[in-house]
């Protein structure tokens, strides 16, 4: 017997959840409004449109209460607890001081989390992917809340709130252990030359020690232990590629950073590389059906990066690039059968547990996943 659709519209289910979303969404910015020195990013304060911000913030706050409220009525007794929610946290926010309340306190602290930047990406991200997953799925049947969406979400929050300690030991090894590889004449030849052939080397510098790196996760079991949390996934959309233990992640951007310090590529080329990465790990993840004809043969695509999670034996161990499908096809580890996808993912056996609790604490413990 087939299962009923995840939304039918009248049951009030869709409005509960949008009321739920932009209600948690906009308490965050009216906490981040209140307390920018310790949940804002320095880096993105200045760039804010305050106005349009304030605007937004407003008529979020008017959206979530008022479909909080027809979700109950439409949902009754059934969507009480969906609906109230959302228009509890609204009116929270409410009382904080909603889209007028002023911003407080110094914005000098270098001491935040990043919970601006957390709103932010999870609005844009959502608002892109979730559609885009709707119209053009690989999996139509594959559920928005599919199994494990909570423990991804919470990866999600983990790195985003994590974002200033990420960042600062991300970028110490490079600085502590390779300032003797700096030299001035190379990083001034590099940052000279034009902003679209530093962003092409940036990928490529960058990919290639990630891909070194990436190998190494899945050859060495200590490692694997960590990396396994990556890969367990059973069903893959924008949200699973956050599944990441915090280990792997860096781990990972520590060692994939070194050849970008070293070579001095300029700070512009650099932030557009981040911005550009940040998508693309998301795109490659998502559950959309697009092949992109040649393009997938010369930079990474949703097609090409879901047969990396495959659990089918011919497709273990493949495609570790991240970005540029030529490293494993100069590696040997290239694998594309045609316009075929995978058909199963995950690892064998689900070894690795189902909480965010349990795959933060797993690796350390004595039970080792297994491919």
């Amino acid at each position: 017997m087939p299962e009923p659709p995840e939304f039918r519209f009248g049951e009030g289910k869709i409005s509960g959840l949008i009321s739920l979303v932009l209600g948690g969404l906009c308490l965050g910015a009216v906490l981040c409004f209140r307390y920018p020195d310790w949940l804002t990013t320095p880096e993105l304060r200045a760039l804010y449109p305050l106005v349009l911000v304030r605007v937004l913030l407003f008529t979020s706050l008017l959206l979530s209460f008022a479909l909080g409220m027809l979700c109950v009525v439409l949902g009754g007794r059934r969507r009480l607890a969906l609906g109230g929610s959302g228009m509890a946290l609204s009116g929270f926010a409410v009382l904080l001081g909603g889209a007028g309340v002023e911003v407080e306190g110094s914005i000098e602290s270098s001491k935040y989390l990043g919970l601006d930047w957390l709103v932010l990406d999870l609005l844009v991200l959502a608002l892109v992917f979730v559609p885009l997953e709707r119209v053009f799925a690989l999996a139509p049947t594959q559920r928005v809340f599919r199994r494990g969406w909570r423990t991804d979400l919470t990866h999600f929050g983990v790195s985003h709130l994590l974002v200033q300690m990420t960042v600062l030991l991300t970028m110490a090894p490079a600085a502590i252990f390779f300032r003797w590889a700096v030299y001035n004449g190379l990083q001034d030849a590099v940052a000279s030359q034009p902003g679209w052939l530093q962003f092409a080397e940036c990928l490529l510098v960058a990919d290639t020690a990630q891909y070194g790196v990436h190998r190494l996760f899945h050859r060495v079991p200590r490692l694997w232990r960590f990396h396994a949390i990556h890969h367990s996934s059973r069903e893959l959309d924008w949200l699973a590629g956050s599944r990441l233990h915090l280990v792997d992640v860096l781990f990972t951007r520590a060692l994939g950073f070194v050849p970008l310090y070293v070579l001095g590529f300029s700070p512009v080329v650099l932030n557009a590389y981040l911005v550009f990465v940040a998508f693309h790990a998301v795109f490659i993840h998502a559950n959309v059906r697009f092949k992109l004809g040649p393009i997938r043969y010369l930079l990474a695509t949703p097609q090409y990066h879901h047969w990396h999670h495959t659990s089918e034996p011919d497709a273990l161990d493949r495609n570790f690039a991240v970005h540029l499908p030529l490293l494993d096809w100069l590696f040997g580890t290239f694998h594309l059968p045609g316009d075929r996808w995978p058909e199963s993912y995950g690892i064998e056996g689900d070894p690795v547990p189902e909480g965010y609790w349990g795959q933060l604490v797993q690796p350390f413990g004595p039970d080792r996943p297994t491919v």
